[in-house]
């Protein structure tokens, strides 16, 4: 039996890069790309260990869970003992669910798929014939794609709709903070970029403007006249279509932001990839919240620890 290493570990390097790459979306965890690259280099390297060393320590059981250590802790930052389990549990849940999957469809289709001792997916045959490589290059990313879909709808399902919660919004480089609200009937997006558009009242926006800016604007709105909107404000503005709850049509503005952070539980939740549509009054009349936060944002944000 003739094994081409270099094939497998490239294969394998790239089958652990998507694994982490789904690790961090599922994590919520904001890293540099280069990082995962790292951590997939590491982890790749159990390929010629396990051919080369197959009595090393990093072939039994604790050597591999010291191993998916050093793997989770060369691709993510490391801010606390909890934090880097929770990052090697949720690594090894995507392995089994992706691989799990792989096994599955190998066992309806009988293609000639294995794990490695490292526990990677590899193959047994040198090579392996083409059916199983055109089934691993296209069944893995389907697998990825699948369990990733997956989480994100459960992510958003456990949201708890019936809480308020602390959210600092930057835009033209300040910052103001107020307190939001998760809306689940909130499902609006924008039609070209698909971004989630969260609402913000005229009591907590007004704070970047001054009196005749905001005057201006509201006219603009009023009118649907662009020319009414201040010059200084017309790349932060953007005008979205939508239909009302009767049925008519209506335009939106809505700002691009800097940055939106929502501090849930004890967690910071960052993005910059939604839109902020204006309310040109209140929100509540008792002023609770100034805010309607969309549900998107939990599953496209990154998370810190507050």
């Amino acid at each position: 039996m003739t094994i081409y290493l270099d094939v497998v570990w490239v294969l394998n390097f790239f089958l652990d890069m998507m694994l982490l790459l789904l690790t961090q979306a599922l994590a919520k965890e904001n890293v540099k790309k280069y990082r995962l690259f790292i951590g997939a280099l590491v982890a790749s390297l159990l390929v010629p260990i396990t051919v080369f060393y197959p009595g090393s320590f990093f072939t039994t059981v604790i050597g591999k869970l010291l191993y998916s250590v050093i793997i989770i802790l060369s691709s993510f930052h490391f801010y606390s003992v909890y934090r880097t389990i929770k990052l090697l549990f949720l690594f090894y849940f995507t392995s089994f669910s992706v691989g799990g999957g792989l096994i599955a469809a190998h066992f309806l289709f009988q293609n000639p798929i294995g794990l490695s001792q490292g526990g990677f997916l590899t193959f047994d045959r040198g090579f392996g014939d083409p059916i199983s490589w055109i089934f691993v290059i296209i069944g893995f990313p389907i697998a990825w794609w699948f369990t990733k879909i997956r989480m994100d709808k459960h992510a958003v399902e456990k949201i708890r709709y019936d809480q308020l919660y602390s959210v600092t919004i930057s835009i033209k480089e300040d910052s103001f903070s107020t307190t939001g609200y998760i809306d689940s009937g909130n499902q609006l997006t924008a039609p070209l970029s698909q971004k989630a558009v969260i609402i913000c009242d005229e009591p907590f926006l007004k704070q970047w403007f001054t009196q005749g800016e905001w005057e201006s604007l509201r006219t603009a709105h009023e009118n649907l006249d662009i020319e009414k909107i201040p010059k200084n404000w017309e790349k932060y503005i953007q005008i979205i279509p939508y239909h009302g709850v009767e049925g008519s049509s209506r335009f939106l503005f809505a700002i691009k932001p800097e940055q939106l952070v929502v501090y849930y539980d004890e967690e910071k939740i960052m993005t910059n990839k939604i839109l902020i549509g204006i309310q040109f009054g209140d929100l509540t009349k008792d002023h609770r919240y100034h805010c309607l936060l969309h549900p998107q944002i939990f599953k496209l944000s990154a998370v810190q620890s507050a």
